[in-house]
This record gives structure tokens, C-alpha cells and sequence, in this order.
């Protein structure tokens, strides 16, 4: 490893914070791709069982039993993996929509620049989880259509990121001696200007996973996420809403999964933004 990946990677070690979001993170992505063997009942996570319903934790249960009478615990790491799934395609689709749209309206001036600008603030106009709301009630409930609404409302903040990265670095001189060479528009934009942007645009991605994780929550919440028989978060504290406050396990252990999922990108976003934005290492060396 080249000495200045050596600094990055041990000044991301020295941040406590940043150290602990990028623990709770991995902690998801390893529940999610474990789940089927780390649940202490995978294979009753569908099934009824009438006779083990709302139990309390226990050892045997150890997040307790829900209305099915499954193991809460069980539903939750599967539940994991449909909140991953859908966090990774929707934040996906709006990086690759947004991004290619911010970095050709930077780069070109006049009526595409306008253009391409304008539908994105016709789109930030309207609050996203209410944008959210309306497309997946008009669509449906469903997984797809729930990754299709939040993508759908997420892609103009990467789009205006990327235009106002693009317009700040394609006066630099590095950009304009590659025009004077010769290379094409494309070649100038994928190849010049987009790594010179990648890392606000990284940390932007590393927040906006958690802002993703929260809205499918809340999709999934009002009865417009995962059909009833997919384990998901925000499904899984709706249903336990008529056993409060009875039953309060059957709905703190998903709002806990929720809040840590979502601090801990949050946390990831800031230490990469500390790490990767050139002006705030200045900063520091300079306070240092």
C-alpha cells in the first residue's frame, strides 16, 4: 500500500467516529449476506405458529416472537437483507441518473445545461418522501416499485452536486489542456473531471444510503414497501403498533436496527468527508 493510501486509511482508524459507522455498516452487509446462517430460526421466518405468538425475549427467542409467532430475531436479519437490497438498487439508480446528468449540465452551457437543471428542481421541489409516497402508492406496493420511487427522488441531489463540482473544475488548467489536446467532450468528463469530483460525491452516496435506509422505512411503514410476508423494517414496527405497549420488544428492536443502520452511514459520510475533502485536511493541518 503507497504511502499516502497508508495516511488515508490510518487517519480513517484514528476517527472514532467514523471507525464506528464503518462497523455498523459492515455489521448490515455481513447480517444480510449471513442471515441464513447466523438465524436461530431461519426456516419459520413465513410460517404461522399460533401457539408462540408475542412471546417475550427469551433464550430461545431471543428478540421475542411476533404476530405470527416467528422468531423476531430471524425476521430481522433476513429483514436486513431486503433493506441492503433495496438501499444498494435505488441509491444505484440514482447515482447512475444523477450524476451523468450533473456532469453533461456543468460541463456544456446554454439550453441542455438549463434544461437538464430545471427538471431537476421541478423534482427537488416537492419534499422526497412525499414524492416517494405518490409514486409507490400510484405504482403499487412492492420491493421494485419501492426502489424505483426512492430512486426516482433521489437522483437530482446527486445531479446538482455534480453540476456545481463540474462548473467549479472545468476552468482548471488540467481540464483545459486536455481540450487543447484534442480529447473529446466524453473523454474530458469521464476521464479528467469525474475523478476529480468522485469524493463529494462518494461521501454524498455514503449519506444518502442512510437517508434511503429511513424512507424505506417509512414506504414500508405506511403499507407501501415489501408485501406482508418479506421481512422488512418498517413493516415489521407497523404491524406492531395494535400490541403496544404490551408487546414492546415487537417494535423496539426494529426502530434500534433502523436508528444504528441509519447513524452509522451518517457517521461513514462524515469521516469520509473529513478524509477525502483536500480543503478540511488543510484546515486541520493548519489548526494542527
Amino acid at each position: 500500500m503507497s504511502a499516502p493510501r497508508f495516511a488515508v486509511l490510518r487517519r480513517f482508524l484514528r476517527d472514532r467516529a467514523s471507525f464506528l459507522g464503518a462497523v455498523i455498516v459492515l455489521g448490515l452487509v455481513l447480517c444480510a449476506i449471513l442471515a441464513p446462517v447466523i438465524a436461530p430460526h431461519p426456516n419459520d421466518i413465513h410460517d404461522f405458529h399460533t401457539a408462540n405468538r408475542l412471546k417475550p425475549p427469551s433464550w430461545y427467542n431471543p428478540f421475542g416472537t411476533d404476530r405470527m409467532g416467528s422468531d423476531l430475531l430471524s425476521r430481522m436479519l433476513f429483514g436486513a437483507r431486503t433493506t441492503l437490497t433495496i438501499c444498494v438498487i435505488a441509491v444505484g439508480i440514482a447515482c447512475i441518473v444523477g450524476i451523468p446528468i450533473g456532469l453533461v449540465a456543468g460541463y456544456y452551457r446554454g439550453w441542455v445545461s438549463e434544461m437538464l437543471m430545471r427538471i431537476a428542481e421541478i423534482f427537488l421541489s416537492v419534499p422526497q418522501i412525499v414524492l416517494a409516497i405518490a409514486i409507490s402508492q400510484t405504482l403499487g406496493p412492492s420491493i421494485e416499485n419501492v426502489v424505483l420511487s426512492l430512486a426516482a427522488s433521489f437522483w437530482p441531489f446527486w445531479a446538482r452536486l455534480a453540476y456545481a463540482e463540474t462548473r467549479s473544475v472545468k476552468n482548471e488548467v488540467f481540464v483545459e489542456s486536455a481540450v487543447a489536446l484534442g480529447c473529446s467532450a466524453p473523454r474530458v468528463m469521464l476521464l479528467h473531471i469525474l475523478p476529480n469530483i468522485a469524493s463529494p460525491l462518494i461521501v454524498r452516496t455514503s449519506i444518502g444510503m442512510g437517508v434511503t435506509i429511513l424512507n424505506a422505512a417509512v414506504l414500508g411503514f405506511l403499507g407501501l414497501g415489501a408485501p406482508p410476508t418479506t421481512p422488512e423494517w418498517g413493516r415489521m414496527i407497523n404491524e406492531a403498533r395494535e400490541f403496544l405497549p404490551e408487546a414492546w420488544w415487537y417494535v423496539t428492536f426494529p426502530g434500534l436496527a433502523i436508528f444504528f443502520v441509519v447513524m452509522g452511514f451518517n457517521l461513514l459520510g462524515d469521516g469520509l468527508r473529513d478524509i477525502l475533502d483536500p480543503r478540511i485536511r488543510r484546515g486541520a493541518a493548519r489548526r494542527g
